[in-house]
């Protein structure tokens, strides 16, 4: 619907006998404020068009822009309003599209950032707007990864969740390990300890 700010994949199991009164329960359970329209597939077929709608997500946001950052942070489950709110505040504020989608149930949410990489004003927006999600996660109790992990692209932002006696004694776990640093090099965790990437406030 047009006016729909959220749709809401709820899936339930159980046994054939039980299963009509789980539906029932939980359908019960979203029937509050702010529900626009619920539907509750009958059948196997209804479940998968239901499905495809999160499934076509992804793919369709190439037609809104032709480069996106998406990144898999996680919160509380009760913080999940307050992200969705600050995500768009942050939208708004630095000019850029944020389409996110995810796994409501434990919190995590891939947080989708679209820009054109032709417009070098974008990509100094999304840049800024990308370190104010992560300080927003981690003031909300989160985790900069709820999913796919560091890696690359995160390891510098690592130092803003984890203390620097915390991540001395990863580097020193990693170094017992791995002491020629052919695991995974140059991933996850940042080359010093007490380093933390440039501050994004102006």
């Amino acid at each position: 619907p047009a006016a729909c700010g959220a749709l809401l994949l709820i899936e339930c199991d159980g046994s054939h006998a039980a299963i009509e009164q789980v539906v029932a329960a939980v359908s019960a359970a979203a029937a509050g404020d702010g529900l626009i329209d619920l539907q509750a597939a009958r059948n196997a077929a209804e479940a998968e068009n239901l499905w495809a709608a999160r499934k076509a997500l992804s793919p369709a946001l190439r037609s809104l822009a032709p480069k996106k950052v998406n990144e898999d942070v996680a919160v509380p489950v009760s913080r999940l309003p307050e992200l969705i709110r600050g995500v768009g505040a942050l939208s708004r504020r630095h000019g850029i599209r944020i389409v996110c989608f995810g796994h409501a149930g434990n919190g995590n949410i891939h947080v989708n950032l679209l820009a054109d990489p032709d417009d070098p004003a974008q990509m100094v927006a999304i840049e800024a707007c990308l370190h104010e999600v992560f300080r927003l996660v981690l003031s909300l109790e989160g985790t900069l990864s709820g999913e796919h992990g560091v890696g690359i692209d995160k390891r510098d932002f690592v130092a803003w969740e984890i203390d620097a006696p915390t991540l001395s004694m990863m580097h020193a776990v990693k170094r017992a390990f791995d002491p020629a640093g052919i695991l995974n090099p140059g991933k996850a965790l940042p080359a010093d300890p007490s380093s933390t990437p440039p501050n994004p406030e102006p």
